[in-house]
């Protein structure tokens, strides 16, 4: 064979072996009319959903989490301290909620937006970050990367959604209240069952795998109300906006003024002037 053909089918050889080494790049196709038609067809979630708080209530009392021994003396000591006012506050540093907390604790009211392939739920205590749910047939990633609200995959048997996700960081904490609840320690599992229970309420049956701090794992149920007042819809949230004042800067620009705190935590409001005391 003559040199150059030799050089010419190395080449080729070459790149045919780089491209089968290469994973393959997934690209979500483009939804279709029928695909956008077939959502016509699903459960109407439409509507902003706010939890049951009595219902959360009973469900701690008569169905608390199975903590490990020493996760339990844990929480039994942030449970004393919320009872004694003195709350430690899960959630005061700005990182989000994740799972399963965002289902599990009663303040957050949620919002769906169904669209071909996927669901994604919208947060209002959680500053608006979205969490998605697959609904395509995809499988979860083989090593995904560990994120706050985890790899979701979802599929339909009838009118309840079937909820499977793993990938939740270590840290993501498994709460019953704003004040009471541990980091996941790793190797989380939550599966749930998600459906119009009765005309305006959604029933969400959890099952929550937490080897780390469960002695077993924990079926749990969250019940919302849905609520179709536009006064009630679901508005922005800045976790630190609090922590500024509305003012202009030593330019004359509108600016984010940073407050100042008392010794018991109340804003000390920034003088006339616009800068903080």
């Amino acid at each position: 064979m003559k040199p150059l053909m030799v050089l010419i089918l190395s080449i080729a050889l070459l790149e045919s072996g780089a491209q089968a080494a290469e994973p393959s790049q997934a690209l979500d196709p483009a939804p279709t009319a029928k695909d956008w038609a077939a959502l016509a067809a699903l459960p109407d979630w439409s509507g902003v959903w706010v939890p049951d708080i009595n219902d959360h209530q009973k469900q701690i009392t008569s169905n608390p989490p199975p903590w490990l021994p020493a996760a339990a003396a844990k929480a039994a000591a942030l449970d004393a301290e919320e009872r004694g006012g003195r709350p430690r506050g899960l959630f005061v540093n700005c990182l989000p909620e994740g799972m399963p907390s965002l289902m599990l604790i009663t303040h957050n009211s949620i919002e769906f937006l169904f669209v071909p392939g996927r669901i994604v739920m919208l947060g209002e205590s959680d500053g608006g970050r979205e969490r998605r749910i697959y609904t395509d047939g995809r499988s979860h990633p083989s090593d995904p990367d560990p994120s706050f609200h985890g790899h979701s995959i979802g599929h339909w048997e009838g009118d309840t959604l079937v909820v499977d996700t793993v990938g939740i960081l270590p840290q993501a904490y498994i709460a019953v209240s704003e004040a009471v609840g541990l980091a996941n320690n790793g190797d989380l599992h939550v599966i749930e069952r998600l459906r119009v229970s009765a005309p305006n309420t959604l029933t969400d049956e959890l099952t929550i795998i937490a080897p780390k701090v469960f002695s077993a794992p924990w079926k749990t149920t969250r019940v919302f109300f849905r609520d179709r007042a536009r006064q009630h819809e679901i508005v922005e949230g800045s976790c630190l906006q609090g922590k500024f004042a509305e003012g202009v800067d030593a330019h004359g620009d509108a600016a984010f003024i940073p407050l100042k705190f008392d010794d018991q935590g109340a804003p000390i409001p920034p003088d006339s002037g616009g800068s903080p005391p």
